[in-house]
């Protein structure tokens, strides 16, 4: 059986949002010598971490269940997918959702990948602590950068606000 933990489904954050280009990735995270895999998907506009996910293993299955769950937080009808790989292809066919492989506008989410790690310096090497553990750090991350970092290209504006305003 799938061991999924599904990342801030207690509170809307993020906001809801509908989003046009989506940028997804998976990066693998040691959690006491255990590997697991962060699933991450991004409003390339807004910079808005839309949502996150962390997995026991990776490939199609888990990407298509993390999809899935993603479309059921925000409005995807007119989302156009940036994914690294055919695998994504392959979840996106599979829940009828628009992607295609795109290597350069999609680096958001590996710039977020590298920062999550380096600010969570923890999850640079290896995760010293429970699973549970691990996921709340994450979604403290998550609600730092979407309420409380500025960023330079939303003129010094947060995610969250430039999605509710």
């Amino acid at each position: 059986m799938e061991l999924v933990y599904r990342l801030a489904d207690s509170e809307h954050d993020p906001p809801m949002a509908s989003a046009s280009r989506i940028a997804v990735d998976d990066t693998a995270v040691n959690i006491n010598g255990d590997w697991s895999w962060l699933y991450a998907a991004i409003n390339t506009d807004t910079k808005l971490i839309l949502d996150v996910a962390l997995f026991s293993r990776h490939g199609t299955d888990p990407a298509a269940a993390f999809l899935h769950g993603l479309r059921e937080k925000h409005d995807l009808s007119e989302a156009d997918f940036l994914v690294d790989q055919f695998g994504y292809r392959t979840a996106l066919t599979r829940l009828g959702l628009n992607g295609r492989v795109n290597y350069t506008d999609r680096n958001l989410v590996e710039k977020w990948f590298h920062t999550f790690k380096m600010r969570v310096n923890r999850f640079h090497n290896s995760w010293v602590g429970s699973r549970a553990s691990a996921r709340e750090c994450i979604e403290r991350f998550v609600h730092y950068y979407n309420h409380q970092r500025p960023h330079q290209s939303l003129d010094g504006k947060m995610p969250a606000e430039k999605v509710l305003n």
